[in-house]
């Protein structure tokens, strides 16, 4: 088989503890979570990713031009977390940059997969609280309809919920934004039904 390339999964080095200096050993091009010191490599589903671009395009509509929306930037928060949001709300001046510092993003957005529930309402909601991000939403598409649970920033930087809902979203936070989660469910089913009914 001569002339054949085989190419190897990297193999991680063995760590209880990652830190963000540790970040430089792990292969280029490599997507990575590093959430309370814990290295997630994570590995999204086409529906997964099909949601966040909805969410973006949402986001978009009226984002006004200081800021920018993208989809799965890292966001440096200190030497044990450097998440990933699924969809996040920046200043546009970090629009080259990578990680982007987490005291600019005005919204960060997680959308659950079933293996990440917990790590999405829990361990994420802590760090981007304790960063101070203003708001955080978290889209719930694995129930038979999908939901929007949007939290504010309060005191002592903890999230306190604003507003749960599987019908029409609408908020002021970080600008006029309308999502209609039962669209956002028909859109799922439609592209998990077999032979694409």
């Amino acid at each position: 088989m001569q002339g054949d390339v085989l190419t190897a999964a990297p193999i991680l080095s063995e760590r209880h503890e990652w830190t963000v200096d540790d970040l430089g050993d792990l292969p280029k091009g490599l997507p990575y979570e590093l959430i309370n010191g814990m290295l997630i490599v994570p590995s999204p589903t086409a529906v997964h990713q099909e949601l966040c671009v909805e969410l973006l395009l949402v986001l978009r509509v009226n984002c006004p031009p200081e800021h920018l929306v993208s989809i799965d930037l890292s966001m440096r928060v200190d030497r044990r977390n450097e998440p990933r949001p699924d969809v996040v709300v920046v200043r546009r001046q970090h629009a080259g940059r990578s990680p982007v510092p987490v005291e600019d993003a005005l919204l960060a957005v997680e959308v659950v997969s079933p293996t990440s529930t917990f790590r999405d309402l829990h361990d994420k909601a802590k760090v981007y609280a304790h960063a101070g991000i203003r708001s955080y939403w978290v889209v719930d598409p694995v129930q038979e309809r999908a939901t929007l649970t949007e939290y504010a920033l309060g005191v002592n930087r903890e999230y306190e919920q604003v507003a749960h809902t599987e019908d029409l979203f609408v908020t002021e936070q970080p600008w006029k934004v309308s999502m209609d989660l039962p669209a956002l469910t028909t859109r799922k089913n439609h592209l998990l039904a077999p032979d694409g009914e």
